[in-house]
């Protein structure tokens, strides 16, 4: 486990005793303060929770050495050839993944199931919104540098976007990025290019929202909560012709945040299978540099 601050300290208590070694340059209770303190015949994978400018070097040196990670989000690319760079790095079959544990919430999964199934018919339109008050446990941090929300956020709701709706868009309409309390963007609200998915996230929202809507020409699915806030509800509308009150099927989730558990077993599950996301990877670190290219001054001649 590289990194043992809160992320770190969480997925080392969850792996238990086949958690080798810690380490961390400075929290307390890590085991090592490098990574050459552990002989390399200990472990057979790492799980990386550092900050983000320092995830690519971290990752370089393990593909080398055979070692699959998995990355704590995001993994940001700033050019495609970086990514593709990084994937020849890779030894004996290792990969990366970048663990995104909000796919694995069982509303979330209920919810993806469901579209796949055609519960909506035709999707026509979603919305989600993330958001928390946690903006002033950033101040003075690595967090209030980079692009902010976006990558503590966004890259969540980007993923999910993505993947329930199985869409690939790469480039994003920016409505409004602006710092609020911090240094750095903590309030975002975008969409995708033709206005049919739109995003709103922040880390000055007062109380924690988790929010997914999907219209369709049957009905609609609409997502509230996360467990680890106390659980999740999710309503299902059929649609009434020619019009009317649809009829709601409500389910709902309450107890442990399982989704930390089962993105370790897609992390294991992927190194069996050799299966890197590097394309998902890509398609975000993309999303997030359309977005902040779009708050730069436009350029004049002369």
């Amino acid at each position: 486990m590289v990194g043992f601050g809160n992320l770190g300290r969480r997925r080392a208590a969850l792996l238990g005793p086949r958690c080798v070694a810690t380490v961390d340059p400075q929290a307390p209770g890590a085991d090592h303060r490098t990574v050459d303190a552990v002989a390399a015949d200990r472990y057979d994978a790492v799980i990386l929770a550092v900050p983000n400018r320092d995830k690519p070097d971290y990752v370089r040196r393990f593909l080398r050495s055979g070692k699959s990670v998995l990355v704590e989000k995001p993994m940001l690319f700033g050019g495609r050839r970086d990514l593709e760079a990084l994937e020849r790095e890779a030894r004996g079959g290792a990969i990366w993944y970048t663990a995104y544990n909000h796919r694995f919430e069982p509303l979330v999964q209920r919810l993806k199931t469901l579209l796949d199934g055609g519960a909506v018919g035709k999707p026509d339109r979603a919305r989600l919104v993330y958001g928390n008050g946690t903006v002033r446990d950033w101040l003075g941090t690595w967090r209030e540098a980079g692009t902010g929300v976006l990558e503590d956020l966004g890259c969540h709701v980007l993923d999910l976007g993505g993947w329930l709706l199985g869409r690939d868009d790469d480039r994003y309409l920016l409505w409004d990025l602006r710092p609020v309390e911090s240094a750095t963007f903590d309030y975002a609200a975008f969409s995708t290019a033709d206005r049919r998915v739109v995003y709103e996230i922040g880390t000055v929202f007062w109380q924690n929202r988790f929010e997914i809507d999907v219209y369709g020409s049957e009905g609609s699915l609409h997502l509230r909560g996360l467990n680890k806030w106390g659980g999740a509800t999710l309503a299902r509308h059929t649609r009434v012709y020619p019009s009317g009150a649809p009829p709601e099927q409500r389910e709902s989730t309450i107890g442990e945040d399982t989704s930390w558990r089962d993105d370790l077993a897609e992390f294991e599950r992927r190194v069996a299978a050799g299966e890197g996301c590097g394309a998902n990877d890509w398609r975000i670190s993309a999303a997030i540099a359309s977005l902040v290219a779009q708050t730069a001054p436009p350029q004049t001649d002369g």
